[in-house]
């Protein structure tokens, strides 16, 4: 059975490197489609292209204006296809105007060398079973984020003041993740992972919707069956703007997932 990350982000090929594309309201947050899913409609494309290739190792993309829920087309251009990687540019389009342009290397992470070297710590959470579900979220959040019924997300009760009115203050959040349905998440699948969580300002009292301007997710490994751990931090607020910077974890404890994402400061 298809898992529902697969149908959601599944594409028609028209030829020549487009594809279209159902955006599915089930990924509405706040003011629009949640940018970590159009990037894993926009890494499927990308890996559809390269077949040989499969998995992003590098993606940036720049967000230009925000998709609604609905038809919409994805383009794709090979820049430079070599032995172990290949260089793709994509956009994905709506109603005429370009959502989302962006570039991408992509290789078979199974294919890369197997040695580790990392002075990285991962995050240390709580168990599972006692950290707080995304489902007790308030009423009128689960209605404005559809999203977070994609998604069994279980946040570090250390992180979580925010939704009490008592942020820390330290810019940091973080969570085991899964996917609802209990599918294990693909390499592509980690694009949507990096910007999953509330926005990292959410812990600096500024709740709202945070418009992405810039996402850059570097993949690291094939993550390994089972729950994911997420952490989020900001550490510059400035010019109406803010940085949030992501690390994923898989259950093996290995790093599998890095991004940095510029984003716009959500306003009262």
């Amino acid at each position: 059975m298809a898992s529902e990350w697969d149908t959601h982000t599944s594409l028609t090929d028209a030829g020549d490197g487009l594809f279209g594309a159902e955006l599915d309201p089930g990924w509405v947050v706040g003011g629009g489609v949640n940018g970590g899913y159009l990037l894993g409609v926009i890494g499927r494309a990308v890996a559809e292209t390269v077949p040989a290739k499969p998995h992003p190792l590098a993606v940036s993309a720049y967000y230009l204006s925000a998709s609604r829920p609905g038809p919409a087309q994805v383009s794709t251009r090979v820049l430079r296809e070599g032995g172990s990687v290949a260089t793709v540019s994509a956009e994905l389009g709506q109603e005429g105007a370009t959502r989302i342009t962006a570039l991408a290397t992509y290789g078979d992470l199974r294919a890369m060398p197997s040695d580790v070297g990392t002075t990285a710590v991962q995050p240390t959470l709580p168990p599972v079973e006692e950290c707080v579900p995304a489902s007790l979220a308030p009423e009128d959040v689960l209605r404005s984020a559809p999203l977070l019924e994609r998604l069994d997300l279980r946040f570090d009760p250390a992180c979580v003041g925010w939704a009490m009115g008592a942020p820390s203050g330290n810019g940091h959040i973080q969570a085991w993740f899964r996917m609802a349905d209990g599918h294990d998440v693909d390499p592509v699948g980690l694009l949507m992972v990096c910007d999953a969580l509330p926005p990292v300002t959410f812990d600096l009292g500024r709740p709202g919707w945070a418009p992405t301007l810039e996402l850059t997710v570097h993949v690291r490994a094939v993550p390994a069956p089972g729950w994911l751990k997420v952490s989020h931090r900001t550490r510059n607020v400035a010019g109406g703007m803010f940085e949030e910077d992501c690390e994923v974890w898989d259950s093996t404890g290995r790093l599998v997932a890095q991004s940095r994402q510029l984003a716009m400061q959500p306003r009262a």
